[in-house]
């Protein structure tokens, strides 16, 4: 289950990423910035530290309105999801100043989904598989299309998870380590106003008897406030 609620998955092929458009590299973080000192990996786990620590019932990997957009926000980087499967559509009101980080497609494996992983090179394995996987990603802000090199693929560090009750993937309640992979745009404050963002990821396992599709698909309208 922990994989499939990725938020995005994949295929081992070359990445099809969509080609038109060219938005300033001024307004993304690059995978060689540190964004408010800590590293692009830094942040992606801390993007899944939140996740996780949200019940399943007010979690916003699974809102289809976006009106749980501000649960466990803090800091200054917004956190924004894809789905559990399929599109949303989401409205959100972001505090102006905050930058954002959202992932068009992302796994992450730890040792409570994984027992018989015992190691934090096993943990990297076994995300960037499934990452591997990743055959589209689409991703369009306020109407241009992203390049390639406006979406990073990022692999973080190993890092602390705590599942508390109610948690996504329905574990014991507890503390256990993990590793995240997957591709990401990390945004610098956007401009006080409305804001559009779509991000669609695609995966397609055909390791398996049948054939194993994902797609996360969601929109976001956005209202940047001073």
């Amino acid at each position: 289950m922990a994989t499939t609620i990725m938020l995005g998955i994949m295929i081992p092929t070359t990445t099809v990423f969509a080609q038109t458009g060219n938005i300033s590299q001024q307004i993304f973080y690059s995978t060689n910035d540190k964004p408010y000192n800590l590293t692009y990996g830094q942040w992606t786990a801390k993007w899944w530290q939140w996740l996780l620590s949200i019940p399943k019932d007010s979690n916003p990997g699974g809102d289809n309105t976006g009106k749980y957009c501000n649960q466990g926000q803090s800091g200054p980087v917004w956190f924004l999801t894809g789905t559990y499967g399929g599109p949303n559509i989401r409205s959100c009101t972001v505090p102006a100043g905050k930058a954002i980080l959202l992932p068009p497609i992302n796994t992450e494996c730890s040792y409570a989904e994984y027992p018989n992983l015992k190691t934090e090179s096993e943990l990297k394995t076994c995300a960037k598989t499934i990452t591997d996987k990743v055959s589209l990603i689409e991703v369009t802000v306020d109407g241009v299309k992203l390049q390639n090199s406006e979406v990073s693929r990022v692999q973080s560090p190993i890092f602390p998870i705590l599942f508390g009750p109610g948690n996504i993937y329905g574990l014991k309640s507890g503390n256990t380590q993990g590793v995240s992979d997957g591709y990401w745009v990390f945004l610098k404050p956007l401009p006080i106003g409305n804001h559009e963002i779509h991000s669609k990821g695609v995966s397609v396992d055909y390791t398996t008897t049948s054939t194993n599709n994902f797609i996360s698909d969601v929109t976001y309208h956005l209202t940047v406030k001073g």
